[in-house]
Order: C-alpha cells, then structure tokens, then sequence
C-alpha cells in the first residue's frame, strides 16, 4: 500500500511546513507516503459565485490528473464521514492487507469540486469544525502516522 496526499496549494508557511515534515518523516517506515501539491487557481478580490465554481472545477481537474489509475481516491471535507482513531487504524488496516493505493484529496480554500466528490470512494472528515487550509495536512499526516502506531502497537498513541 501506498499512499499518496493530493493537495491544492503551494509555498505553506514555515510552521505549517516543519510540522508536516515532522510526522511525514515518522510514517515512512510504516507506509510509503507521498504529498502533491498542485497549484491553486489564481483569484481575485471580488470574484462572483460563478468564478469561484470555475476554480473548484479547475483545481479539480488538476487533482483528478495527478490520481493514478489503481489509487482509491478519499475526499477529506467536513461533510465526510466520522473516525476514530481506532477505526482509522482498522480501515488502514484493511487497505494493507487488500494491497490498495489510496489518494487523500484536500481540495482548496473553496473545497472540491463535484467531479472529485463524485469519483470519490468515500468522504472523510477530519472535524465538525472548518479546519484552514493548511492546518488540515498536519492533522492528516499526523492521524495517518497515529493510526499506523496503533497497527505495529507503537507506544505514540494512548488512548
């Protein structure tokens, strides 16, 4: 299994950043992990409802071309469905054992587009609350690395 995080937006603060590579270097000997950052459609000050649908369209495209054909892409929104960190672990699991790639997708400051929901195995929701863009890779990386502790029964996760 391998697992791959497509992600719109590029150049994050240096916070943001060390805190991702942090858990990021932790998870590789656990699960081969890989972010793709894919570029942000450029906006402007007042752009109407219809220029922000274009957007979400256009960044959609970009994460459905980076997504290879054997992944099963994961739409992360907070709509999606709820986990705990055990049933993460289950369902990792579970994507292990039946040897699936999966794509993470977190789409930009306006969400995902309706293609990238629509081809999406199933939505997951990392909080009811609306997470910043760029906080959202340091909670999802560090889940992931959570979820993969309790697997090989790591002492990081104590429940």
């Amino acid at each position: 299994m391998k697992i791959r995080i497509l992600t719109i937006g590029q150049k994050m603060p240096d916070w943001v950043q060390t805190g991702f590579d942090d858990y990021f270097k932790r998870i590789q000997p656990f699960v081969q992990t890989q972010i793709i950052e894919l570029p942000m459609a450029k906006r402007g000050k007042n752009d109407s409802d219809t220029d922000i649908q274009k957007y979400c369209i256009q960044e959609g495209s970009s994460i459905l071309q980076a997504l290879k054909p054997q992944e099963q892409l994961i739409a992360l929104e907070v709509n999606g469905r709820h986990l705990t960190t055990e049933k993460l672990a289950s369902t990792m699991q579970n994507w292990m054992q039946d040897g699936q790639d999966i794509a993470l997708a977190i789409g930009g400051p306006d969400g995902l587009s309706d293609e990238v929901r629509q081809k999406a195995k199933w939505h997951w929701s990392l909080s009811d609350l609306t997470l910043p863009h760029p906080l959202v890779r340091i909670v999802l990386i560090e889940q992931l690395y959570r979820a993969m502790t309790v697997i090989h029964n790591h002492p990081y996760h104590r429940a």
